[in-house]
């Protein structure tokens, strides 16, 4: 009884080994690090550069509406923004197809010629959300201008209106 079970299950791997070994060459890609993990993603020096641009666009052009004033505005960032870049990776193994005895990954990050040097293939950009705003401005008391100016936020950064808040500039 032992020996036919035996014999079962060594007919079984024999049948079904190389389907065996592609699973698990599909689970080691899966689980294998691809890289540093600081490729594809800003650096929180990049991201903050960002959103310093982003406030003082905002504060230049929240200053043309009407009755706004002096401005100043700060945005806190939910999640920072991210880029994933295209890459090129090779899987080489050594020994035999059956059994390998050694796995190699190596990948690239792909590039192509910008006429004026490299430049990385980016597949998907992912933006910054935000939580909240603060939008500090000399008219910040008036209605019209809360209104005008919580509404030009939340154009520009996706909040709500609840998320927004605007206050008079301290004389």
């Amino acid at each position: 009884m032992e020996m036919t079970k035996a014999k079962g299950v060594q007919t079984l791997w024999d049948r079904y080994k190389y389907v065996a070994l592609v699973v698990l060459i599909g689970a080691g890609l899966l689980l294998w690090p691809s890289g540093n993990g600081a490729e594809g993603k800003r650096d929180s020096g990049e991201s903050l550069a960002v959103e310093s641009d982003l406030q003082g666009e905002m504060e230049e052009i929240l200053g043309t509406i009407s009755g706004v004033g002096q401005v100043r505005v700060l945005l806190t960032v939910d999640t920072d923004g991210e880029r994933q870049l295209a890459r090129d990776t090779e899987l080489t193994y050594s020994g035999a197809t059956a059994s390998p005895e050694d796995y190699s990954r190596k990948s690239e990050t792909v590039l192509v010629d910008g006429g004026a040097g490299d430049e990385m293939v980016v597949t998907k950009t992912l933006y910054p959300t935000y939580r909240g705003a603060l939008v500090v401005c000399q008219g910040g008391e008036a209605p019209a201008v809360r209104l005008a100016v919580t509404e030009a936020v939340a154009a520009l950064t996706g909040l709500s209106s609840d998320h927004i808040t605007v206050a008079k500039w301290q004389s």
